[in-house]
């Protein structure tokens, strides 16, 4: 069920928006379906933040890691 809401736009936002919008779709529709993209993108951003936190934090230990071998390597040498 979608609410009915008011929003203020400055006159060139709201040209642009009817541009883009053409005569297909509704301004309502258009500046949904704009947010829920936003949102998607957000979410994504977000996860792949998260994702390169948790790669990064694994490399450092697998660096420091593949940095023992190679020290322990090379006292053998």
């Amino acid at each position: 069920m979608k609410e009915k809401t008011s929003i203020t736009l400055s006159p060139e936002v709201l040209a642009e928006v009817d541009h883009l919008a053409g005569s297909k779709l509704s301004r309502s529709t258009f500046i949904e379906r704009v947010l829920r993209s936003y949102f998607r993108e957000r979410s994504r951003r977000k996860a792949h933040a998260r994702d390169l936190q948790r790669i990064n934090a694994a490399a450092d230990q697998l660096n420091s890691e593949a940095a023992e071998v190679l020290a322990y390597q090379a006292t053998e040498e």
